[in-house]
């Protein structure tokens, strides 16, 4: 730092030299912008094609693990194709670190689902930004003290429609599941007027018709 003369006309100081240009730069410089930050989860990202012969567990294809903001968007964002752009009968899913994205799953047995349901139109209008909404909400642990109830988040491209839905670990966990429900809500810009339902897994699987009860609606 220099240091001004007390004289009535200042001595103007000497042009920095290239090294303390650099020393100024590096003072000056916002570690904030270098540094990752660690996530309170591992998360796992994964694909599946409903149409291979292989068994779902065969292939689920792990892309990478993450432990770190930047090394999750460069994951996601940089080496996988947009949701709008996979051939219908493609699913993407993110989860915790151990669980796996099926309903057998010991952390999933129990549980169910905060279902968004997309009409064909709404794929290129809405599909992209609700999947990195849903994504953010995961690994930003948005969901206060009941984040550790959720497990994960799968969108499914199809012909019909498309489908987007955040797993829960405990269906019967009415206060958890309902707080997640309408931070979701709320997170997507949904209005009002729509309803989201959460489904049980166990419902699903037993569903008699083309549609599952829902046990909780925001």
């Amino acid at each position: 730092i220099g240091i001004i003369s007390m004289e009535t006309t200042p001595t103007p100081n000497p042009p920095p030299t290239e090294e303390e240009k650099t020393e100024s730069n590096q003072e000056v410089a916002n570690p904030e912008h270098y540094i990752k930050h660690p996530l309170q989860n591992r998360w796992r990202p994964s694909s599946f094609d409903i149409d291979s012969l292989k068994t779902r567990q065969v292939n689920i294809l792990v892309i990478s693990n993450f432990v770190v903001v930047g090394n999750c968007w460069s994951c996601l964002y940089n080496h996988i194709q947009l949701s709008s752009n996979l051939m219908p009968g493609c699913d993407y899913s993110l989860f915790k670190d151990g669980i796996e994205p099926m309903w057998e799953d010991e952390k999933n047995k129990r549980g169910g689902r905060w279902l968004i349901t997309l009409n064909k139109q709404q794929r290129r209008s809405d599909l992209d930004r609700f999947w990195l909404e849903t994504l953010l909400c995961l690994i930003g642990e948005s969901f206060d003290d009941y984040s550790d109830d959720v497990c994960g988040a799968v969108v499914n491209v199809r012909a019909k429609g498309d489908k987007i839905a955040i797993w829960t670990t405990e269906c019967e966990n009415r206060e958890a599941v309902t707080h997640i429900g309408r931070v979701y809500k709320e997170r997507l810009g949904l209005p009002p007027k729509i309803v989201i339902g959460y489904q049980s897994h166990a419902d699903t699987a037993t569903k008699s018709g083309s549609t599952t009860k829902n046990r909780f609606v925001v």
